[in-house]
């Protein structure tokens, strides 16, 4: 598994109070939920990589 990349990220204190209470909400770590987040935007925007498919025997396909 990769690193995961750190990056510091400044926050309005009221957002981060919002994020703390939604991650607690949803029982996930504030920077769990800050992926979760980045990750949903991600996808709704169309652009999260896809992963690559398997091919029947279980081996990454080439392309």
């Amino acid at each position: 598994m990769a690193a995961k990349k750190q990056y510091p990220l400044r926050v309005d204190p009221e957002l981060w109070k919002a994020v703390e209470q939604w991650s607690s909400d949803e029982l996930r770590s504030v920077n769990g939920q800050m992926e979760y987040i980045i990750r949903e935007s991600l996808k709704r925007a169309g652009r999260l990589p896809k992963p690559h498919e398997s091919s029947p025997n279980g081996t990454k396909g080439s392309g």
